[in-house]
């Protein structure tokens, strides 16, 4: 497992930055549990999960409504579940 590099934290966590404060809330809190934790296969699952409209993403993250389509991926439908659990 490749620790990321300074940059590389710096990146994810301002792709991280949401227009909804609830989805910025519950990434910030999963990246502060889990980013020293993350591999690439992990980063670049998030990066694709960081492509959903806001109000897609919230609807997974609150469990209102699941991963469909190229997101319903195993490191993904573990992810969320890691960021539903904080």
């Amino acid at each position: 497992m490749k620790k990321l590099t300074e940059l590389e934290r710096a990146r994810l966590r301002w792709r991280a930055r949401r227009g909804l404060l609830e989805n910025d809330l519950i990434i910030t809190r999963f990246l502060d549990r889990y980013e020293s934790e993350l591999t690439d296969e992990d980063v670049s699952a998030l990066s694709l999960l960081l492509e959903m409209g806001d109000n897609e993403l919230l609807d997974v993250l609150l469990d209102r409504t699941g991963l469909e389509g190229e997101y319903d991926i195993p490191v993904l439908r573990q992810m969320v579940k890691q960021m539903q659990a904080l």
